[in-house]
């Protein structure tokens, strides 16, 4: 039978995932040893304060020599593979989201809140995915129900949900906060990573010799969505041809519907620029909905209602074989 420690740390629990704060007004939260504060008559708790997410949580951690964000992605990745395990902060039974971030910074030394919704607001805030660098933690949804790790190149690590297992992931949705707790900008291999490049560059590295490769990365970075997936996409559905039209109607780049289209307030298909900012929209749109690429692909082919009427990807010829056909040109650039 649960104790009352049991029930009260299973409430909490529950609180964590439903991203309601708690009602208690003890909460504390430290970074190195240093408390955070405390809720008093006169003023509102760190906790409090931490489930708005809208000021700064615990001092970031300057490291020179010390903690990196480079440390921390290695520490998260000693965990993969290991269960998810609602409530759970023992790696040897399982680890739910916001315990694999709290692990993983505890075994530096640096010590985060429990809960996702306090997490997000740990350390100081970063503007932008653009901006984020490894190490930083990426909070979704809003209130926050789910947390992970950024490793860099649209990627983090993560405990999605039961019956999966901490891994490594595209950052599917925009983050609703992104938070520094260390800094490693005293490093001059990161004083080199930070410093802005000519604008014609930016981001193309990693789709360089790709038709169109930065607006990818720049509509990846708007939408939080994987630049290789979205060109991957761009790919199977028009070889890249920007005045492509499909037999059914579907035109440009991305192979948008009108109707599709308007919604997505692209106004001319065949533009390049609209039609990668409407394509990626739909895609993030899709990887929020279902929490799953080849689901978002299968919506994309096929509509979502589709999707949601089989369970899964439809029993359709045209997008049993789309799907793998994307998946395939994501794995050759190097998604």
């Amino acid at each position: 039978m649960m104790g009352v420690s049991g029930v009260l740390a299973r409430i909490q629990e529950l609180r964590s995932e439903l991203g309601i704060a708690p009602a208690t007004t003890g909460d504390t939260a430290t970074v190195n040893g240093a408390p955070g504060g405390m809720a008093s008559a006169g003023g509102s708790s760190f906790a409090a304060a931490l489930a708005g997410a809208t000021g700064d949580g615990p001092a970031i951690l300057q490291t020179s020599g010390g903690v990196s964000g480079d440390d921390v992605v290695a520490s998260a990745k000693k965990y993969l593979g290991t269960p998810y395990v609602f409530g759970s902060t023992d790696p040897g039974k399982g680890l739910d989201c916001s315990a694999l971030v709290q692990r993983a910074y505890a075994d530096l030394g640096v010590q985060l809140p429990r809960l996702a919704y306090q997490q997000a607001g740990a350390g100081k805030p970063v503007e932008s995915l653009a901006a984020a660098r490894p190490g930083d933690i990426l909070a979704f949804d809003s209130p926050v129900d789910h947390v992970a790790i950024y490793l860099g190149d649209n990627k983090m690590i993560a405990a999605p949900k039961p019956g999966d297992h901490v891994k490594i992931e595209s950052v599917y949705e925009r983050p609703t906060h992104i938070r520094r707790v260390v800094s490693d900008l005293a490093t001059p291999a990161a004083q080199a990573a930070a410093m802005p490049r000519p604008a014609g560059l930016r981001g193309s590295g990693s789709l360089a010799g790709i038709p169109y490769g930065d607006l990818f990365v720049k509509a990846g970075a708007k939408y939080g969505v994987s630049p290789k997936l979205i060109a991957a996409v761009a790919s199977v559905e028009s070889g890249y041809n920007p005045r492509a039209v499909s037999r059914v109607g579907a035109q440009g780049l991305m192979q948008l519907m009108p109707a599709t289209a308007r919604g997505l307030g692209v106004q001319d298909a065949f533009d390049p620029a609209q039609a990668i900012d409407g394509g990626a929209q739909l895609l993030a749109r899709n990887l929020r909905e279902f929490k799953s690429v080849p689901l978002a692909l299968a919506a994309y082919n096929a509509g979502g209602g589709a999707v949601h009427r089989y369970g899964g990807i439809p029993p359709f010829a045209e997008t049993q074989a789309y799907v793998p056909k994307v998946q395939r040109a994501l794995a050759a650039l190097g998604g």
